[in-house]
């Protein structure tokens, strides 16, 4: 895997490199480079499936990781692309055109985030979350607490109990 982010590096200008184990590597990449990189990876290095394209809410940074899998099926190997935008504007270019699958992993994104893709197919029909017009519920600011008290009432019988002491009591008794 070395040997790929030494000939992407000399294409690319790139970020950090975590090599996790023989098959497995992550680097990061500047969001206004990894349309090239992502196609350069598929049509040139043989990394031809998307794996998985997932988000990560850095609230503290103000910032999403987006992070994009590839997998080269001839030498069994997967290659992890990580990318840093804004919380707000939370915008990336969208990869449906590499790979079709990618703008279900998009939709999925753009709502349970907030993370536009502009021109992903049916990026504002509704998803999973059918009514939903509330916070991004995967976004660290969502309150979920909050939600259930304003959304859902109360049930006779219901008690909240600290993990610990309820299973201290479980196992021990009232000593």
């Amino acid at each position: 895997m070395q040997a790929l982010y030494d000939t992407l590096k000399q294409r690319f200008a790139l970020g950090e490199f975590t090599q996790q184990r023989d098959d497995l590597a992550f680097l990061s990449v500047d969001a206004i480079r990894l349309y090239a990189v992502l196609r350069y990876l598929r049509d040139h290095e043989g990394f031809t499936h998307l794996v998985l394209l997932t988000a990560v809410d850095w609230i503290e940074d103000e910032q999403f990781q987006l992070t994009y899998l590839l997998h080269n099926r001839p030498k069994c190997q997967d290659i992890g692309l990580r990318v840093m935008i804004p919380r707000d504007p939370a915008t990336m270019e969208s990869i449906h055109d590499l790979w079709p699958a990618a703008a279900t992993y998009q939709r999925e994104l753009y709502e349970m985030f907030g993370i536009d893709f502009p021109g992903s197919p049916r990026i504002d029909e509704e998803f999973i979350l059918e009514g939903w017009h509330n916070t991004p519920p995967y976004r660290r600011d969502f309150d979920t607490l909050e939600y259930a008290r304003e959304t859902y009432r109360d049930r006779p019988g219901r008690e909240t109990h600290d993990p610990a002491a309820h299973m201290k009591k479980q196992l021990y008794g009232d000593d």
